[in-house]
């Protein structure tokens, strides 16, 4: 039993629901359904840390449609594996900085992007139509990339603040 079922702080039911309209969401924007579904049941988890035999039996689910969905999320860097102290058996964690780390790795796509549409701009000349193209296609990435620093820098700022905040907040709630 979960922590979550033990102490009754959380309708199952809302859970489950929650789960399944994240990852729908996730799905829309391009990422496979069961991974999709696999991702949210370990965001939603208290712990962040799950079984295979948890996942599947939270989602109803076989070993195998865990396994593939794992295998995608760990090499998607989502999810990491850890060995459940004592047991052969693994866990499955979900990074608490995953978003921060996907575009992390998005902004190291833009550098190849970019080195490409260079390669591009000098085979095609500057002054073509599609040069003008791969051009325009080219500032934008610049553009985007530099935007993105500056907004990850932000947001390392404000995670920390709100980490603060929070452990403030568990602090006084310790002391009453």
């Amino acid at each position: 039993m979960s922590e979550e079922q033990r102490t009754g702080t959380r309708d199952d039911e809302a859970v489950a629901q929650f789960v399944e309209r994240f990852a729908a969401q996730l799905t829309d924007a391009g990422m496979q359904r069961m991974p999709a579904r696999v991702f949210s049941c370990l965001l939603a988890s208290d712990s962040g840390v799950l079984t295979s035999a948890e996942i599947s039996e939270r989602l109803q689910i076989s070993p195998a449609a865990v396994s593939g969905a794992i295998r995608y999320l760990s090499q998607v860097g989502m999810v990491g594996r850890e060995r459940e102290p004592g047991s052969r058996r693994d866990r499955y964690r979900v990074h608490s900085d995953q978003w921060y780390e996907a575009l992390t790795r998005k902004d190291s796509s833009m550098t190849r992007f970019e080195t490409a549409l260079r390669d591009g701009l000098e085979s095609l000349g500057e002054g073509s139509p599609a040069g003008r193209r791969v051009g325009e296609t080219l500032a934008f990435f610049e553009f985007m990339q530099q935007e993105l620093n500056v907004m990850m820098e932000r947001w390392r700022a404000h995670r920390d603040e709100l980490r603060a905040q929070q452990e403030n907040d568990a602090e006084g709630r310790l002391r009453r």
